[in-house]
This record gives structure tokens, sequence and C-alpha cells, in this order.
């Protein structure tokens, strides 16, 4: 039996002594019911058992009818009595009924009707003895269920499901622009949250890696390439090539829509348009866009030089990129892209689609008319007239090799409302193909636009500008104080992790789907719903904990029954949710459902300091106080982790 196991029998043996004084002896079980995970249920099983004799209903169904509450004001649990599918009497008769025959609990207080549902209130004392050192025990693991990623929760030999998050996908030599950044937190955020839940998660990130656009980035760097500086910032000077190639790409192409225009002219007045025509002809033949496009043709057709240029561009952007993706805690498995898919993968989901007739030809080109199946989809261009592959077919290619090489259960795409249409078409056609099981793994995550991403150094290109002007706003706002400035360790380091998290948190702050203004002011405040006001949380309760200088090991022998005052007990119910917003979380898969929390429980925890004084208590009451605060950082830095952020404990 390994480490973690025999900890965790510990745990269970320790919980159900705790139970059996507190007068609860044994628990009815249910699926998805974990009371050596999560504290509420004990308490949903423990009201089963109280409910079932007064209504009648099944034990599964009383189960599955009590709901949490978001807010504590309706009770810790609430019962909506419609949904125990009872008949005879009116749903509000019922519940006065059910309140009237409650039997007496160790455990939940007198409920209260609230016309059709029924609220419930935890017992006080009980709580404090089940909650702290529930979190106490399970430390960086309280919220977490593991159980959820098993393939079998009855056999776990049976291993674990497999999850890829594809996210970010910045194109290679091109800014990281504010949908990269949204799609960089969002999918962090969803592969922290799928860990923690149990599944085995591949990190994906699906460059933009291959087309014409490399081509011509080799040609630029022929002509304004400096080694030196390639090796310094490589997506910056890619990228400053890029914009000056491009440049002389469009003069030229502007150039020649002159030279057309005055052939025309010439045409039309009879006169000589040799001159003309041979000056159009040395632009179409030896322009940067036709360089570009043979460039691209040497890469295609396996051209050793062409191929050893662009892997090394790739390469070093991919060093680069990893370093800044460390900053905001988030690595990739997988450093897919576009030019990973095999032309075979391609050929063999365009063959699939003509003998299913799935595609068909349309003047020249080949499109699937998925509008037999829904107008919304429209018609989707699979392959252009001059025989180029789309994305379509790339992306269906891509989804077929990533089945063989992972077997996934589930593929989550993080990627902008933008392209809501292309990855419906996509999942669309491969459920077309034949592959509706394969179709039916795989899942959207969309999200909304940035508005307004500018700068104090004008409008950010990359991810690293955008960090590095609020990081220095952020050690501008530390400034403001200057006695607490003098005492932070590496401020640089501490305004840095303080900019990461005002980002993060902003962007996290509505529902995906909203689009949101960046404001640098708003993000950077210490007051409000911010990013630094939740680090602001974490690094007073890391300070109340150093400035007590108790041993966290006699934090276990704490005599909890000393909580009694309602910011405790307020505190104490706040807490013992933690589990069920995670479990909440996993099927909203929204950030905001793990934030609103952490600021509600923040909020609990500032109103609570003047009522709940630690230092300069008596020794039990410091050790019981010290306990419960030490919970709150547990639960403060769980929830944040998640996130992505980095707790700080000093600032």
């Amino acid at each position: 039996m390994n480490g973690a196991s025999q900890s965790h029998d510990s745990w269970v043996s320790e919980l159900t002594s705790s139970m059996k004084k507190l007068g609860i002896p044994e628990l009815p079980t249910f699926s998805n019911c974990y009371p050596d995970l999560n504290p509420v249920d004990i308490y949903r099983a423990h009201l089963v058992e109280c409910l079932a004799p007064i209504t009648g209903a099944e034990l599964n169904v009383i189960y599955n009818a009590i709901q949490w509450t978001q807010t504590l004001d309706k009770g810790d649990l609430v019962l909506p009595v419609p949904a125990l599918r009872l008949k005879g009497k009116k749903p509000d008769e019922i519940a006065k009924n059910i309140v009237e025959q409650f039997p007496e609990s160790p455990l939940i207080q007198k409920p209260q009707p609230d016309k059709t549902f029924i609220k419930f209130f935890f017992k006080p004392e009980p709580l404090t003895q089940l909650v702290v050192p529930f979190i106490l025990k399970n430390g960086i693991g309280y919220g977490f269920n593991t159980q959820n990623g098993l393939r079998d929760a009855s056999d776990p030999s049976k291993g674990r499901k497999k999850m890829i998050v594809e996210f970010s996908s910045p194109n290679i030599a091109k800014p990281f622009h504010a949908g990269h950044l949204r799609s960089t937190i969002i999918g962090g955020f969803l592969a922290n949250l799928y860990s923690g839940a149990g599944w085995d998660v591949v990190t994906m990130n699906y460059l933009g890696d291959w087309g014409k656009q490399y081509g011509l980035l080799a040609v630029g760097f022929q002509r304004f390439g400096d080694e030196q500086a390639l090796l310094q910032n490589p997506i910056g000077h890619l990228y400053d090539i890029y914009v000056k190639i491009s440049s002389i790409q469009r003069e030229e192409e502007e150039k020649v829509e002159a030279l057309r225009a005055e052939v025309k002219q010439l045409q039309a007045e009879n006169e000589s348009i040799v001159e003309k025509e041979v000056q159009i002809q040395k632009i179409l033949d030896d322009g940067v866009d036709e360089q570009a496009r043979r460039y691209f043709k040497r890469m295609v057709d396996g051209d050793q030089e062409a191929v050893n240029t662009w892997k090394r561009f790739r390469n070093l952007s991919i060093d680069k990129y990893k370093k800044t993706y460390a900053r905001l805690n988030i690595h990739f498995d997988d450093y897919s892209g576009e030019s990973q898919v095999r032309d075979e993968s391609m050929e063999k989901a365009a063959k699939t689609l003509a003998e299913k007739k799935v595609s068909e030809e349309s003047e020249g080109a080949v499109v699937v008319d998925l509008t037999k199946h829904s107008k919304k989809l429209g018609k989707a261009l699979v392959k252009k007239k001059d025989g180029t592959s789309l994305y379509l077919t790339r992306d269906i290619g891509a989804i077929t090799e990533r089945e063989e090489k992972y077997d996934f259960d589930r593929m989550i795409y993080v990627v902008a409302s933008q392209q809501d249409l292309h990855l419906a078409q996509l999942f669309k056609i491969v459920e077309l193909m034949g592959r509706k099981d394969l179709a039916d793994k795989c899942q959207h995550i969309n999200f909304g636009m940035v508005l307004g991403m500018s700068t104090r150094k004008g409008t950010a290109k990359f991810l690293d500008d955008i960090l590095r002007d609020v990081g220095e706003k952020m050690h501008d706002v530390m400034k403001t104080n200057q006695a607490k400035y003098d005492q932070v360790e590496d401020p640089d380091k501490t305004a840095d992790t303080l900019g990461i998290s005002a980002v993060m948190v902003q962007d996290m702050t509505g529902k995906r789907i909203n689009n949101y203004d960046f404001d640098m002011d708003r993000m950077c405040s210490f007051e409000g719903d911010t990013g630094p006001y939740l680090q602001y949380a974490h690094a007073r309760l890391c300070s109340i904990v150093r400035k007590a200088g108790v041993d966290p090991a006699e934090l276990t022998s704490a005599d909890l029954s000393l909580l009694q005052e309602s910011h405790a007990i307020d505190l104490l119910r706040s807490l013992a949710q933690w589990p069920d917003v995670v479990q909440n979380t996993l099927k909203t898969l929204e950030p905001v459902t793990v934030l609103t929390y952490l600021f509600k429980m923040s909020h609990a925890l500032s109103s609570s300091y003047d009522h709940l004084q630690v230092v300069g208590s008596k020794p039990e009451l410091m050790k019981a106080r010290l306990a419960l605060y030490t919970c709150a950082r547990q639960v403060l830095n769980n929830g944040m982790r998640l996130l992505g952020l980095t707790p700080v404990d000093r600032m």
C-alpha cells in the first residue's frame, strides 16, 4: 500500500471516529457522495436519513434533490420540494409537513420553510469539529475529488479518463493578441480543473506555423535578418521582419494595380503597352509574393535548407513562448501545429468525404453542404479551386491523428467565439464521415473579445509587452505605500506576480462569452474584486500565521469549541462549500464560478479580523482562531492555484 493510500485510510478512520462522537454512527451511501472528500456530503447523506421516513420518497431521489446554496442567508443546503416528485398534496403543504415532522438532529438545526423550499442550517459546534480537521488534514487536496476522473469509480484499476485541452495557439512571428491571451488563461484554468478532478490531462498548443506566410518570412529574413537579434528576441525580431517584408509585398501589389490601370489607359489611347506589361511581368515573376510562394513550395517539397530555416524559427519561438507561459504557471505537453498534420491524414479525410458523398465539387472547388442538416452551418469549403487544402481539412486530419496518438475520452478546443461556425462545421463533418463517436468527444469552449487592449507604450503586440506594462503599473501602485514597500524582499518579482494576477483575474471576472474592457487602472487596484485584492487577502493570512509563531502541528489539538462568534461560524460555513464550488465548476466550466466564491470568502475574512483577533488572545483561543485562519488560507490558496495564480506570502 502506498503512502497516499495509508494517509487516506488514516483520515477515513479519524473522520469515522469524529462522526460517532457527534452521534452519526453510519451513513447511507450514494453515487457521487464522498463524505471523506466533501464535508457537506456528510450532511446530505444525514439529511436523506432524516427525510426518507417523513416523505416516503426514494433515497436517491432525495439525495439528488438536495441543493447547495450560493448565499448563506438561504441556508447551507436547500430542498426544492417539487424535486421529490410526491403526489397528493401541494408542495408548500408538503414543505410545512416536513418541517413539523423533522426529527432532532445532531448536525442540523430545525429547518425553515420558504414556500416550496426548505432551508437547512448546520449546527455550529459539529460544523467546527468536522470542517477544520477536514481542511487541515487534506491541505492542498481539499476541494478536489480525483474520483471524477476514473473510467470506473468502482474499479480504479481501469485507469483515468484522458482529456486533451487545446489552447493558446498563437501564430509564430505574429503578435500574441488578446484572443490568444484569453485562450491561454481559460485553457490553463480548464487544464487545472480537470487535473484536480483526476483526469489524465494533455495540454496542447496548436501553433499557426505553416503556410505561404512562412515563405514570406524566410524571404524577409534573407533581406533584413540579424542573427544576434534573432537569438535575443526571436518572436519580436521575426515580427519586425514580417512587417517590413509584408510592407514591400503590399507596395508591389499596389504597383501592379497602378501599372494595370496605366495599361488600360494606354489601350484606350491606342498607345504601346509593351513596356508596362514587361514591368508588370517582372514584379509577378520576381517580386516578394512570388519569392515567398517559391520558398514555401521548397518547404512543402522537403528542401532541407528551407525546412531547416523554418524549423529554427519555430523552435526559437517555442523556447521564447515557454518562458512567457511559465510566468503564467502554464506548461504544454505537446507543441503541435498546422505543420505537424501529415499530408496522408488530410488526403485520407478528403477521400472519406468524397466516398461517403459528404463533399461535392462546386465550380472547381470542393465543398460540404451542411445546410441539409442545419441552415446555420452553411456550406463549408474544404479545398480551393487550385487544389489547396484549407483549415477544415487540416483540422479533420488533426482530430484523427490525436485519436491515434492519445486515445482521448474528451477534447476541448479553447477558441474565440468568432470561430463558432468553423468548429461547429468541423464537428458536424466528422460526424457525417461516420465518426459520431469521435465528434461527440469534442467540445468548443468559446469566449468573447478583449476591447481596448493598449498600454502606456502603445498597442500591445506580445504577451510579454502586456505583462511588462501591467507589472510596471503594479510597481507604481505598490510604491504609494512606502512603509509596506520597504518590507517587500523582491519588489520587482512581487510586482510581476501581482501584475499577472491583475490581468488574469480581470479576464475571469465575467462569464467567458462576455466581452470586456482592458482597464489597467481598475485591474491593478487593491480595492474592489481584483487580482491584487485576492493576493492581499492571502498575504494577510500568511502574516497572521507568521506573527502567531505557533507550530502548525499544534493546530490539530486546538479546542475548536471556542469558535463561537458568528463571524467564525459564517467563515467556516463558507469554507465548507469549497468542494461543492469545485464540483459545480466542472459543470459550468467558468472561471468566474471559482472567482465569485473566492471574493465572497475573502469578504467574510475581511469582516472577521476585528472580531477574531489572534495575536494577543488567550493561548487556547489564539490556537483555535489560528486553526480557522490556517484553513481559510489553505482554501484561498487552493482556489487561486486552480485559477492559475501564484499566491504571494508577503507584499
